[in-house]
């Protein structure tokens, strides 16, 4: 049998069988699809954000979705315009119930969303009462249609402190909020939600961004009746921009909560760099809605040899151990500097390093029209390793690094 190492976590108090969760989003909308989820071994669902209908009857447009493909490269990110829950109160918390009856060692987040203050404590309360495991409050919602919920109420600290209070002492669920990144700094906020009685934070949620434009019709994508909205960016490209609020939020002593990781995770890999900056569970949906629920057997089957090859016997071993190396760019170590190196057997002679170290670094490329070569002019090279970046070739260029105290070279790859 293969073996398999220990994912488990525990976050608020609360044992998860792995770290894999599917936010609130399309893919956790009904009691169906989230059965089929935890069949596949997702260990929690954030279920989809749950609201009060009478107060205001979600309707979705249509088209809502517009994928960014870039050159060749298909569903690199997503723009969605789906808002939270359009399906009745009742029958959502009646699915919440039937998974935690169906599923009791599996761990359910309500998402909820409120307008005042009585409609989060009544979901908060609801919730609980449907048994679900903990709360997620959505402060986030890049798209809602009303002007006094989503990411605006995200942008303001005194709301998310107010309202992160009002479901605390409404519920005795631990209480997790989730973060815009449609802001400058996230510290300031969660620190906000600490105040009102916030046990984590989850980040982050979609980027306001326009992914497409039909240039024949000079319309925005997606085109809803000839109109579109800026909407949530999700997927691979959204990964960078939520590793560096991670890891912000991983490092900020003040606020000291566990951290749901949320942005671009497609592969085991995605999401043991969310650990490595902080993060004590991930939380998944474009991978999803790209692939289907089976993704998370590679997850786990990936993390867990990555585990056992490094002998890592626990994810709090290694939690935060990148983010620990994150310093100021005043503070980094600028003695020692690198000077490409080509593996000429390696070197196809394409060229394109040529024209990107002519064209936007320090033109310390030379190249050998008779041998079809590349080489390095080191007394030129400044270490960008542009050159590395845009080589086909894999392993064809490496760099030494100079120590300029003493000139020696060490070749690194």
């Amino acid at each position: 049998m293969h073996p398999k190492a220990d994912l488990s976590v525990n976050f608020c108090g609360i044992k998860c069988e792995n770290p894999f969760f599917l936010s609130s989003s399309p893919v956790s909308n009904t009691a169906e699809m989230c059965e089929r989820a935890y069949n596949y071994g997702w260990g929690g669902i954030v279920y989809k954000t749950l609201n009060l209908e009478e107060k205001f009857k979600i309707v979705m447009p249509s088209p809502r979705l517009s994928c960014l493909h870039y050159e060749d490269k298909r569903f690199v990110g997503l723009q969605n315009a789906e808002q939270i829950t359009d399906r009745p109160i009742k029958d959502n918390l009646a699915d919440i119930a039937r998974l935690k009856k169906q599923f009791p060692k599996k761990v359910l987040v309500s998402s909820i969303m409120g307008f005042v203050d009585e409609d989060w404590a009544l979901l908060a309360k609801m919730s609980e009462d449907a048994g679900a495991d903990m709360i997620e409050l959505n402060f986030s919602c890049p798209q809602m249609a009303r002007r006094d919920a989503g990411y605006r109420v995200g942008q303001d600290y005194s709301s998310v402190e107010h309202f992160t209070e009002c479901v605390k002492k409404a519920s005795n669920l631990p209480v997790m909020a989730k973060m815009t990144p449609n802001i400058t700094d996230m510290i300031p906020v969660a620190l906000a939600a600490k105040r009102g009685g916030a046990n984590a934070i989850s980040a982050i949620n979609t980027i306001r961004s326009i992914t497409d434009i039909d240039i024949e019709k000079c319309v925005p994508l997606p085109s809803i009746h000839d109109h579109s909205a800026i909407t949530g960016f999700s997927g691979a490209a959204a990964k960078p921009v939520a590793l560096r609020f991670v890891s912000e939020l991983h490092n900020c002593k003040e606020l000291s909560l566990p951290i749901s990781g949320i942005g671009g995770i497609v592969t085991w890999k995605d999401a043991l760099q969310f650990t490595l900056l902080g993060a004590t569970t991930v939380q998944v949906t474009t991978a999803v809605m790209r692939y289907g629920y089976r993704i998370v057997e590679d997850m786990i089957e990936g993390l867990s040899d990555h585990m056992i090859d490094h002998k890592i016997s626990s994810l709090d071993e290694i939690k935060g151990a990148a983010a620990a190396r994150l310093v100021d760019p005043s503070e980094l170590n600028c003695r020692f500097q690198v000077v490409s190196s080509i593996d000429e057997d390696k070197c196809i002679g394409c060229g394109q390093c040529l024209i990107s170290c002519s064209d936007g670094a320090n033109k310390a490329i030379q190249f050998d029209v008779e041998k079809r070569k590349a080489k390095v002019d080191e007394e030129k090279c400044v270490g960008c390793l542009l050159c590395k970046h845009v080589c086909p070739v894999w392993d064809c260029i490496s760099h030494k690094e100079v120590d300029t105290k003493t000139h020696k070279h060490a070749a690194i790859m």
